[in-house]
């Protein structure tokens, strides 16, 4: 349901109900596959749905567990599809066909080899998937310092996701994910004396939001002590709101994303750091519902848990004060010793974070005025080479995703960032202008203009 949310181009609910119309015929097409050649492609499909068999049951079909994977797959399949023929007009005598019931059409016929490729290649993508989840869930600490380290590492191809999904949701570490499984124990861990590590052994995998409240309070005052004296207050509005979001809601990208392009080997030692502070906690005894920041981290730990479980969280805090500290030194001495340009040590003076009120200062002649999102839209189009050449326009969390058909009329870092951004990435013909929490109104604001 979320990618026809996000990526259909147009009539986004109709392009729901066909990836749900579709997702379940491609069921459809491996059950009836399965059950007469199962073996064929090395299923058991006479087996019980559940435990080691791969197989599991959705919307009352037995079928293959692809898991979320699979849903992504055939969800993008369908938006692909509704994209390119949405619109395209059949003769009259086969009107009644036009639309979304043309998609499904299309669709049914695309999904029939799909189903077969599946049918071949998933068991063994499930076999090596298994191989790998066994080793992070059964090598102890050396399976948590894997699993935050590749989750945090991930994040730039945003395929972190497809890593931490099977453990949160699915049944990697334990029967229906470990956030179902540590909210159902919470009033049992509550009337509990005993340690969390011992009633809840399963619940490292959130572990890897430690480094959202600690690590990243850690990179924020780094990036602020390595900041040139003159251009110290304008990093601080920066940092300021980006690492609230990171340390109270667990939105990590602002942050990151501020000296990831800039200097990807802070973004690996981030990963490393985050990985060995993950891994120390859970040595020392930590674990619970931590994936996320601390508003989400006191609504399933602190609050109902503090009063038997203190112990634990002072220990966590111990920590987490301590690395902050680890991450403070560390990415200073590497972002002086490699003199990388961060915000705030840049070279030439335009490229820095001007305020929206200093742009439409400039803008405006020097008659200061605040900058609004529809402001920010059209200097963004206006800079992204105008309305001809954008092809679509999409965002995620903080970032207004666009393509445009010719890279070159793309303007500078240093434009989108007076105009409001945090900064642009540009490659090639795929352009991501990093916006902020405010990003969703902007693209409001941009396809209006559109």
């Amino acid at each position: 349901m979320a990618l026809p949310i996000g990526l259909a181009k147009k009539q986004q609910a109709r392009c729901c109900m066909e990836a749900f119309v579709l997702y379940a015929t491609f069921q459809y097409f491996l059950n009836a596959i399965l059950t007469h050649w199962g073996s064929t492609f090395g299923v058991d499909f006479s087996a019980a749905v559940g435990g080691s068999s791969g197989l599991t049951t959705i919307a009352g079909i037995k079928t293959l567990d692809m898991g979320m994977i699979g849903a992504l797959l055939i969800s993008g399949i369908v938006v692909f599809i509704h994209n390119k023929f949405f619109d395209v007009k059949l003769p009259d005598w086969l009107g009644i066909f036009n639309g979304a019931a043309f998609i499904v059409i299309i669709g049914f016929f695309i999904l029939l080899p799909v189903a077969l490729v599946a049918a071949f290649i998933w068991p063994t993508i499930q076999h090596g998937m298994v191989i790998f989840q066994n080793f992070i869930a059964g090598t102890g600490y050396v399976g948590v310092w894997v699993f935050v380290f590749l989750e945090r590492l991930l994040i730039p191809f945003g395929l972190h996701h497809l890593l931490a999904f099977p453990f949160y949701y699915d049944s990697a570490v334990i029967a229906g994910g470990v956030k179902a499984a540590w909210i159902a124990m919470l009033p049992e861990l509550a009337a509990s004396t005993e340690p969390l590590k011992d009633l809840a052994p399963f619940a490292w995998p959130q572990l890897l939001g430690l480094s959202k409240v600690f690590g990243c309070t850690g990179i924020a005052l780094a990036l602020y002590k390595t900041a040139k004296p003159e251009k110290k207050t304008k990093v601080a509005g920066l940092l300021i709101p980006i690492t609230l979001t990171a340390v109270l809601a667990g939105i990590t990208e602002p942050i990151e994303f501020t000296f990831l392009f800039i200097a990807p080997l802070l973004f690996v030692v981030h990963a490393i750091l985050a990985a060995t502070l993950a891994t120390v906690a859970n040595m020392f005894g930590v674990v619970g519902y931590l994936s996320g920041g601390l508003i989400e981290t006191a609504a399933t730990n602190f609050i109902p848990l503090m009063k038997n479980h203190w112990p634990t969280y002072l220990t966590l805090l111990i920590i987490g004060l301590i690395f902050v500290a680890i991450y403070y030194f560390v990415f200073t001495f590497l972002i002086l010793k490699f003199d990388f340009k961060t915000p705030g040590r840049e070279d030439d003076d335009d490229i820095v974070f001007k305020t929206k009120a200093e742009y439409r200062e400039k803008q405006s002649n020097g008659k200061a005025a605040i900058i609004t999102d529809s402001d920010m839209a059209l200097q963004f189009l206006e800079g992204l080479g105008g309305k001809d050449n954008i092809t679509d326009v999409t965002n995620c969390v903080t970032r207004l995703r666009v393509n445009v058909k010719d890279g070159a009329l793309v303007q500078s870092d240093a434009y989108f960032r007076a105009a409001g951004a945090h900064g642009l990435v540009h490659k090639d013909k795929s352009i991501q202008v990093i916006v902020g929490l405010n990003v969703t109104a902007v693209r409001d604001e941009f396809e209006q203009l559109l």
